[in-house]
């Protein structure tokens, strides 16, 4: 099992840090994901240890308190969590994202004042892009903020907010008109605002409501939330950067980087239904034997394994292209795409290899058969990863003359 999804090239610092997080999860995640997964139990004494293993700094630069590591280091650490349980690593994928983007596109007085905090772990971050009518289609964003002196007044409501209750930050992706004319290109008039709030769910502060957690199939444990805003007021330096009109490629920037993320979960799932499945075809019998030893058996698990080492190769070569300062969204939609189909697949052959004990929640591979389909949606379903592949090989195999 220790042989597949293995990365070459990494450093010492690198392999310690992995090392680091696979004993956590085999120890402290394993044994209990799937009584807390069905009780939908936040983990609280998981994402302390987290916390204390330092990976909500990761990412986040060491003048700020973190640990500065890369995008690649960060995705193998994603795999080693949701290996474990999947739901873990949504916790930490939103705080990175929110860290990344304000990295990146902050002021500089929104990094000093947020990462180091962050880093840490005293501040949780969550992102909020969707709505209840929009689903990939950004540009119908209905969620509105209106200048009022120095401050902006928020309106509309936000849907799917992994970490909504738990949070005590949000970055929130809304229409902003001011300095955007009527007809100008919907994407040019959208900002993104650093929500500050209480964790919890009612009102989290003035004209801010967490209604309380959305009742899911699988990816239980993490809370996944609505936000409502109603005439929700926000001073003007909390705009990401401080210009409004950016909003919607601070976003995207920051999906492109969760693509990877979602990638790195669907190959470490696989990764757990593989061997899920390649040990309970060891032990159970049929026919007098092993039915590892039926043909049919070793044909679904040498389709397994093939997967779960395609989509870690091609997740591993989306990070490192981004660590390199390149252009990543080609390579990071095609892991996303691949991570999450073989994942779904290679769920369901350990499911199919279980028999009807794969329906009985006494064993993790019932847990797993519900947390894959997340991964065909989440940071964009397989139609929109499809669009961005199409339309960016077109750009790279665009005929001359």
């Amino acid at each position: 099992m220790a042989r597949l999804a293995q990365t070459a090239g990494l450093t010492d610092i690198q392999q310690e840090i992995l090392s680091t997080v696979r004993d956590f999860v085999d120890k402290e995640i394993i044994p209990v994901a799937t009584e807390l997964e069905h009780r939908d139990e936040y983990p609280q004494q998981i994402v302390d240890g987290l916390k204390e293993l330092g990976l909500f700094g990761l990412m986040i630069p060491e003048e700020y308190g973190g640990l500065g590591e890369s995008l690649l280091t960060y995705a193998l650490c994603v795999e080693e969590i949701a290996r474990g349980w999947m739901s873990v690593s949504g916790i930490i994928n939103t705080h990175f994202i929110v860290a990344y983007m304000l990295k990146q596109h902050g002021t500089q007085e929104q990094r000093e004042y947020f990462l180091p905090r962050m880093a840490a772990g005293e501040v949780r971050g969550a992102f909020s892009m969707s709505e209840p009518a929009l689903g990939s289609d950004v540009s119908a964003i209905t969620s509105k903020a209106v200048k009022d002196g120095d401050e902006y007044v928020l309106n509309g409501q936000k849907m799917w907010l992994t970490n909504g209750g738990t949070s005590t930050l949000v970055a929130v992706l809304v229409k902003s008109d001011e300095g955007h004319p009527e007809g100008s290109a919907p994407h040019k008039s959208m900002t993104t605002f650093l929500v500050e709030k209480e964790p919890g769910f009612g009102e989290v502060r003035p004209g801010l409501t967490i209604p309380g957690k959305i009742d899911k199939m699988g990816y239980k444990g993490v809370d996944t939330t609505e936000l409502i805003m109603a005439d929700l007021r926000i001073p003007a330096n909390r705009v990401l950067g401080g210009a409004t009109g950016r909003g919607f490629y601070q976003m995207m920037d920051g999906v492109e980087v969760g693509r990877v993320n979602v990638a790195a979960r669907g190959c470490g799932v696989a990764q757990r239904a593989f061997e899920l499945g390649v040990s309970y075809a060891q032990q159970r019998h049929t026919f007098g034997k092993p039915i590892a030893q039926h043909q049919a058996i070793q044909f679904k698990l040498a389709e397994m394994a093939t997967k779960v080492e395609a989509a870690h190769a091609m997740m591993v070569n989306a990070a490192r292209k981004k660590d390199s300062g390149e252009r990543n969204d080609l390579e990071a939609g095609m892991a996303k795409y691949l991570a999450s189909e073989y994942c779904k697949e290679v769920v369901e052959d350990a499911f199919r290899i279980h028999g009807g004990y794969g329906f009985s929640k006494e064993y993790e591979i019932e847990r797993l058969y519900r947390e894959a389909p997340m991964l065909l949606i989440g940071e964009g379903t397989a139609e929109i990863q499809k669009m961005i592949i199409g339309r960016r090989l077109l750009e790279e195999y665009r005929l001359q003359g």
